[in-house]
This record gives C-alpha cells, structure tokens and sequence, in this order.
C-alpha cells in the first residue's frame, strides 16, 4: 500500500477490525519511512450486474452514483451518513442477490426509493420527484398522498 504522504510502498498494519455491516475489513496503517498514519478499506471485490437504462443502454454499475443520489437527496437533513451508506449497501446487496447479469435502472430507483421512504420521507419525495421526472405540481401532490395514505394504513 503505498502512502499517501511520502509514496513509500513499506507500511505495518496496527489494527484490522471489521466494518459495523461487516462486509469491509478497515486497517490503521502506519508508513516505516515517516510514521505517517492512514487508514484503508477492504472488501471483496464484487460480480455486479451491467445496469440497464430506459433507453436500452447498459452501463457498469456504479455505487458511486446511488451513493451521490441518496446523498443529495439527504442534504441538509437529519439523515446520518451511516445511514446514507447502509442504503448504497442494501441496494448493492439488493442487486447482487437477484443473481442476474443485468438490472434495470428503474428497479435500481425503486430500491433507493423504498430505503429513502423508511429513513426520510422529505428525501424520498426530492428523490422521486426527480427520479420520477414529476412535471407538474400536480404529480407531486399525487405522491404526498401516497406517502400520506401509506403513513395512515401503517398507523392503523
């Protein structure tokens, strides 16, 4: 591993502990050139399926967009950044348990809406009305009451 103050690839692993989801090892690192201190993430390297757009094209799944998706969508409000990554992992999760080569898009969109809908209903509504393309105010007040009559059958 090479550090990323001085370049020099000879470092000793201090400690190795698993991360909260346990799917990451998380290793403190020092490097013997200049002592420096640094941290890196483990995780098995995974077989995720070719995304399939609406419009047919497929593209390499990239956690990185459904990271920096729930991310806006979070902004500024009470959702922790734990909370913001144990989605991306579920809706990884999600994706590789289906055991297909390819997912669609919107199937992607509906998992990152399902986990946004439990954690916060003001970041699951920015997202679908994006994800959903809403047009008019109208679609967006079809959503709430969806979100409103899903709320009232669950407090029944």
């Amino acid at each position: 591993m090479k550090c990323p103050s001085c370049g020099d690839l000879d470092n000793k692993v201090i400690d190795s502990r698993l991360t909260k989801e346990n799917d990451m090892i998380r290793r403190r690192r020092e490097c013997l050139a200049c002592q420096y201190r640094f941290t890196t993430y483990e995780r098995i390297e995974e077989s995720l399926p070719m995304v399939v757009k609406k419009d047919g094209q497929r593209v390499d799944f990239d956690r990185e967009k459904i990271r920096q998706s729930i991310k806006i969508a979070c902004q500024k409000l009470a959702v922790t950044a734990e909370d913001q990554e144990a989605l991306v992992e579920r809706v990884v999760r999600h994706a590789l348990s289906l055991g297909d080569k390819e997912i669609s898009s919107s199937q992607l969109g509906e998992q990152v809406m399902e986990g946004l809908r439990t954690l916060d209903k003001v970041a699951y509504v920015r997202f679908a009305s994006v994800y959903r393309q809403f047009r008019d105010p109208e679609e967006f007040n079809r959503e709430l009451e969806r979100l409103r009559r899903g709320e009232e059958e669950k407090n029944r």
